[in-house]
């Protein structure tokens, strides 16, 4: 039997307080989606998988801009809140990425998956089943945290490591929650993507908005001199 996903809990308790905050939520709607999204190509007519869904803001956006969407998270509550966001058009399912996934080869023109792989040790099968089920030249799109933030963050020995980490989330009104993760060193971010058939195409450090500045300006000031995420997209050769 596999191992429960490591933030399942978490966002389990999560899941309600997450939703009704994502939307504006400033580290999320006004700094790390906004950098995401640029390095989106024209979705329309794609086909596309969302991998790590969540309440389903990046779902609706994409079925707003006419792509056909399978979107899929560990978490059950998730999933029924992304399943009322999307009203239907999409097909969202509950599955653990770090497993096999349950789809077709060559099914997907874009895999998406925002501020997932944190949450997954080894990445190395995970981009192995993103090349399997991308179409020759298809796309991928993710962001995680900051390797160098994470490691100024949760202060551990050794950078050079993957290494088990967590913080108190305290951001989601009416819930305080301990959410585990996982950190490693830049070249166990680029390596493994590599490995699995991609060619990097562009690694975007996100820039403060001034939404971000009117919403939160303690951490504008923050994220202006240090990145908290990393963006990255990549193509399936």
């Amino acid at each position: 039997m596999h191992d429960t996903p490591i933030a399942l809990d978490a966002y389990e308790t999560l899941a309600e307080s997450y939703a009704a905050a994502i939307d504006t939520k400033p580290h999320n709607a006004y700094y790390e989606r906004p950098a995401t999204l640029s390095l989106l190509p024209d979705v329309s007519a794609m086909n596309v998988l969302d991998a790590g869904c969540g309440p389903g803001v990046y779902a609706e956006w994409l079925l707003d801009k006419g792509a056909s969407v399978t979107a899929l998270d560990a978490s059950p509550k998730m999933v029924e809140l992304a399943r009322k966001r999307t009203g239907g058009r999409a097909d969202v399912r509950v599955a653990d990425l770090s497993t096999e996934l349950d789809l077709p080869d060559a099914e997907f023109d874009l895999v998406i998956s925002p501020l997932v792989l944190n949450y997954i040790e080894d990445w190395r099968p995970l981009f192995g089943e993103f090349a399997r089920v991308l179409r020759p030249g298809g796309v991928l799109v993710f962001s995680i945290q900051h390797p160098f933030f994470d490691y100024v963050y949760f202060k551990t020995g050794n950078y050079f490591a993957t290494e088990r980490v967590g913080s108190e989330w305290k951001g989601f009104p009416g819930v305080r929650v301990f959410v585990p993760c996982f950190r490693r060193p830049l070249e166990d971010v680029l390596n493994p993507l590599v490995e699995a058939g991609f060619r990097l195409d562009r690694v975007l450090e996100p820039k403060v908005t001034e939404e971000l500045k009117a919403a939160d300006p303690r951490h504008y000031a923050e994220l202006s001199r240090e990145p908290a995420f990393m963006c990255i997209r990549a193509a399936k050769m």
